[in-house]
């Protein structure tokens, strides 16, 4: 069987060089690099004293081409039989000459062949640091060769398992008489490289001088396991890892780690630094930008690209550029306009009637015929009495059924704060789309417990937004006797409710205009996508009293302050009699208070002077 050595090449050259005289025409000695390297000689019975005489000839012949020393290669040899003997341990001699003497006075032992005892023996004291062998952390290959002529006596495949698993690399000679299967269970993997058999030790040289030439020329790093992560270099012997460009080899020699050029701290970048090959850069944190120094970083001012199209001013971010509001504004969600800022909205303004937002604060209003009282929110107070009330509702198909019924339920909380009645305020319904439904007229109902539950009845229609066809609709018949509007001589007053979300698809104008020539004084709530600019058209002025505005419909339950405030109806007093404001007597009757105190006050001025004068003219007839 043929066989090579791995690292230890020297190994194979000891059995395959027979005779001295061989080994040293062989060529010039070879050097392996560092190496401890024991030999196990089988000096049994069965082995005769010439043969015995052949393997130490072969055994001195192959120290003369090791480079031995104490930093070289270190050897050792043990003999076995039944027994264990040393004949000297790896540090004993550093001189090759001191070796051949020991080697050369060796006395077989001629008993049994207790080959697992000598392989434990090896393990367990022939390679300990005590005996001269280097630490393992130097990382020193650990050599076994083992040299027998028999059958083992005793088992050797556990012992030499645990051997090889501490790192020793076993190389098994047969001779002659050997068991093969033994060989096989004691060598290292790979076995054909590991395992030799010869036919007798006469034949023993003719392995040295095949073997001889390999020791040197050997690729270790082709041979399986060298474990280096990036290079591997061949050297006499032995092989050690390189790392590529820009890494360093680890503490276990065979890995390999990036060199972190940005740790040392002398890099001078600004924000981070990031390792390259045999090198680094710089890079800036988002929202930077890297300065000509290629070291340095500065702020990247987005705005000024030109394309931010912020409507007020533009901040420059580390995202990137952002829009900003000047004070009293708000951004809307495109992230671009600005709205100015409905302050009624956002704070708790505390209006009775209205709110009105005004430069970067707000203000509260009272509707027609009432003044604000002192605290700047309350409004006088007028007693109720007869209105007549027409509520015309959206109910197109842009509404959606589930804002109509929040719709219902505003209507009905409108109801809440009015008396209705016969004789106090009356309330009709009509719906509009794409045409126009009265769902109950003025004089249907006398309660307002009638009006809600009829309001919750009502059935939303959808399609089409006629506005200007609802407005005709309540003119000419919403507010007619026939529909329970009380006549116009009794004075009371009318009153038309606008609710709509959206855009009208007819005109308007005509019929807005008319409502209020007929002296019908008009409310218009919008929500959501309505058009301002109709809400104003349709209302009356000012439009600020009588225009309201929700963003959606889940909000707009804070418009119902301003309207509680804005239908205080006139005080009725009969049937057949003309109705007066209240507010209008007060007026008058404070205007008559004042009068009569005004007057007063100068008849007393009056009666003063002319008793003055009296005085005076007493004072001159007395000095003529």
């Amino acid at each position: 069987m043929r066989g090579c050595l791995f690292w230890p090449l020297p190994l194979l050259l000891l059995f395959l060089q027979p005779w001295e005289i061989q080994l040293q025409s062989a060529g010039p000695r070879c050097y392996t690099g560092p190496l401890d390297l024991v030999f196990v000689i089988d000096s049994s019975r069965s082995v005769r004293p010439f043969e015995f005489e052949t393997m130490r000839q072969f055994l001195v012949g192959l120290l003369r081409s090791l480079d031995v020393g104490l930093n070289a290669t270190r050897v050792g040899v043990i003999q076995y039989s039944s027994q264990v003997q040393s004949v000297f341990p790896l540090g004993a001699f550093s001189r090759r000459e001191d070796m051949e003497r020991a080697i050369r006075a060796v006395v077989p032992l001629a008993q049994g062949t207790m080959t697992g005892l000598a392989i434990q023996y090896a393990m367990n004291v022939a390679f300990s640091e005590a005996e001269g062998a280097r630490p393992l952390e130097e990382r020193v290959p650990r050599v076994l060769v083992i040299v027998t002529d028999g059958r083992p006596q005793d088992r050797v495949a556990e012992v030499a398992a645990q051997a090889r698993a501490r790192g020793i690399e076993i190389y098994a000679v047969g001779v002659q008489r050997a068991d093969v299967g033994s060989l096989r269970a004691m060598a290292s993997p790979p076995l054909d490289q590991h395992v030799f058999l010869v036919e007798s030790f006469d034949l023993i040289q003719e392995f040295g001088l095949q073997f001889q030439g390999r020791l040197c020329g050997k690729d270790l790093c082709a041979e399986w396991g060298h474990g280096c992560q990036h290079q591997c270099v061949n050297a006499p012997g032995t092989f050690y890892c390189i790392c590529n460009s820009g890494y360093k080899l680890a503490p276990d020699n065979k890995n390999c780690l990036a060199i972190d050029l940005c740790a040392e701290g002398t890099h001078g970048c600004e924000h981070l630094c990031v390792n390259s090959l045999d090198s680094y850069f710089c890079r800036c944190r988002a929202g930077f930008a890297l300065q000509q120094d290629q070291k340095s970083c500065r702020a990247i001012d987005y705005c000024s690209f030109g394309n931010h199209s912020c409507q007020h001013e533009c901040v420059s971010t580390l995202v990137g550029p952002q829009c900003r509001c000047r004070e009293g504004h708000d951004l809307l969600p495109d992230g671009r306009s600005c709205r100015v800022r409905d302050f009624c909205n956002g704070v708790d303004h505390g209006c009775e009637f209205q709110c009105v937002s005004e430069g970067l604060s707000f203000r509260c209003l009272c509707p027609e015929g009432r003044r604000l009282q002192a605290d700047g929110k309350s409004c006088d107070r007028c007693r109720e009495g007869h209105v007549d009330l027409v509520l015309l509702v959206d109910g197109s198909k842009s509404v959606r059924p589930q804002n109509f019924e929040l719709v219902k339920r505003f209507v009905n909380q409108i109801v809440d704060f009015l008396d209705v009645s016969p004789e106090g305020t009356r309330i009709g319904l009509v719906q509009f789309s794409s045409r126009v439904r009265t769902e109950f007229p003025l004089g249907r109902y006398g309660t307002a417990a009638e009006v809600k539950q009829a309001v919750l009845a009502v059935e939303y229609m959808e399609r089409g937004t006629m506005t200007g066809l609802a407005l005709r609709h309540m003119v000419e018949h919403s507010f007619s006797e026939a529909q329970g509007a009380r006549p116009r001589d009794l004075n009371v007053p009318r009153v038309g409710l606008v609710f709509t979300d959206g855009r009208s698809q007819d005109d308007i104008s005509v019929w807005a205009a008319r409502a209020k020539e007929e002296g019908i004084v008009m409310y218009a709530v919008g929500v959501g996508k309505a058009v301002e600019e109709e809400l104003r058209e349709i209302a009356s002025e000012p439009s600020e009293l009588h225009v309201s505005y929700s963003p959606d419909f889940s909000t707009m339950t804070h418009l119902l302050e301003n309207l509680k405030g804005s239908i205080c109806p006139e005080e009725g007093i009969s049937a057949g009699t003309e109705l007066r404001s209240p507010c209008e007597c007060e007026s008058l009757v404070e205007f008559q208070g004042r009068t009569l105190g005004a007057l007063e006050s100068l008849t007393q001025n009056l009666a003063q002077l002319t008793e003055r004068l009296e005085e005076l003219e007493n004072q001159l007839a007395s000095r003529k």
